[in-house]
């Protein structure tokens, strides 16, 4: 061992004649600890929500989508569908009508996304339908109309959102108007058009901007509804590389040929990535404040202990070690505690974040904040730049003792001896 590492670990663990001394080294053990775990679970808990916002929003959404430029929807769609498919890294593809509507049951009604879609190619693209209640996907085949036992038409099916259905008191099996903004042209004026759908299954993805604002119902139903015959309104495409996605939706644009666009889901969330990772940069100088205090404290216990062992300096002087000795013993005096309080914030820190990831005992409002309990995802990384950022602060504020403690002259401090 390194002479300036043994007398500084002598220094720390050794019997003070000033007890302060000692209580102010623990509080700055315990205060780097405080920061370090506090640092590491602040980040555990925002990686987890980018990832898990992430995760479902690849998940319950398309990846790439085609739209018509002029906004008129897309018409002899059949073709152009089976082409996009052969585009490379294009793993699915699915046709869809989305419009804007008022969902209502008696007198409680709310505004939602309804999307016609033909449901075997919507599982390829999105996971909401895969977590609808049984028999929910079937009712959404295409079929021709059926009529009930009393010769009355049979309602068409639609899928809706768990919290949705709920806002509006609808229960599997009962009926729900669909009002729309395309209207019909009468005397009187342009009055929306309304329909009547049958409840068929409700899904929750645990994302709520889709379990609260989005319904699906067959194709064929939403071009009736919207009064727009064999029209779409974008084809939605899943790709295998998710961070290529502008880089694809170039390719399947020049696919489609002029008078087509896409957008994607880094453009259609940057806003939101953004925010979130702001918010990481924020908490963590916030909570690094922490450790910058748990420093202080570090630069109050070297001080102290450099006034506490003056005499003892002296001697060491007096034997031929050299100011440069003496200021490294102290260096490693402050490094060994902003390591040990490093090393047990760390430990702490990815406990707290394992146990949080593994039993999910934090919920949240999903309303809020569009996840229903708190994610932790600890990342190894993170416990690198922490530990580089508390180590590193705490070094900083053992210049100024390690430099005083080098100044000491021998034959000024011995002279009353």
């Amino acid at each position: 061992m390194r002479f300036e590492l043994f007398v500084a670990a002598r220094y720390l663990r050794a019997k003070r004649r000033q007890a302060v001394v000692g209580v102010v080294t623990a509080i700055s053990i315990a205060g780097v600890t405080a920061g370090v775990a506090a640092l590491i679970i602040a980040l555990a808990i925002t990686n987890g929500m980018r990832r898990d916002l992430q995760d479902r929003l690849v998940d319950s959404s398309w990846h790439v989508q085609l739209l018509r430029i002029a906004g008129d929807g897309i018409r002899d769609w059949r073709p152009l569908l089976e082409k996009l498919r052969t585009v490379p890294h294009v793993t699915a593809a699915s046709p869809g009508l989305y419009e804007q509507v008022l969902v209502a049951r008696g007198a409680r009604d709310g505004g939602a996304l309804i999307e016609g879609v033909l449901p075997d190619d919507e599982k390829m693209v999105s996971t909401l339908l895969n977590a609808a209640t049984p028999g929910s996907v079937e009712a959404l085949e295409p079929k021709s109309t059926q009529t009930t036992e009393d010769g009355t038409t049979e309602l068409p099916p639609i899928v809706l959102g768990k919290d949705l259905a709920d806002s509006i008191g609808a229960a599997v099996g009962n009926r729900v108007t669909i009002i729309s903004p395309q209207g019909e042209m009468t005397p009187y004026g342009v009055i929306p058009k309304w329909v009547q759908f049958k409840l068929a299954g409700t899904y929750r993805s645990g994302f709520y901007q889709y379990d609260a604002q989005t319904g699906y119902v067959r194709l064929a139903d939403a071009q009736t509804l919207f009064a727009e015959p064999d029209l779409l309104s974008a084809i939605s495409l899943k790709v295998d590389d998710l961070s290529r996605a502008p880089e694809i939706g170039r390719a399947v644009e020049q696919a489609a040929g002029p008078g087509y666009m896409t957008t994607n889901w880094i453009e259609q969330n940057r806003e939101l990535f953004r925010a979130l990772k702001l918010e990481q940069v924020v908490t963590f100088i916030v909570i690094a404040l922490i450790v910058i205090v748990a420093a202080l404290n570090i630069l109050i216990a070297l001080t102290m202990m450099v006034m506490e062992k003056t005499r003892d300096i002296a001697v060491l002087m007096s034997f031929g070690v050299d100011p440069g000795q003496v200021r490294r013993i102290f260096l490693m005096q402050g490094f060994l505690i902003s390591v040990i309080g490093t090393v047990l914030g760390l430990v702490l820190g990815y406990a707290a974040s394992w146990a949080g990831a593994h039993y999910h005992f934090i919920h949240l409002s999903a309303s809020v904040y569009a996840i229903d309990t708190l994610p932790f995802a600890p990342r190894p990384l993170d416990g690198v730049i922490v530990a580089a950022v508390s180590i590193g602060i705490s070094l900083l504020a053992t210049l100024y003792p390690s430099h005083a403690a080098a100044r000491i002259l021998p034959a000024a401090a011995l002279r009353y001896e």
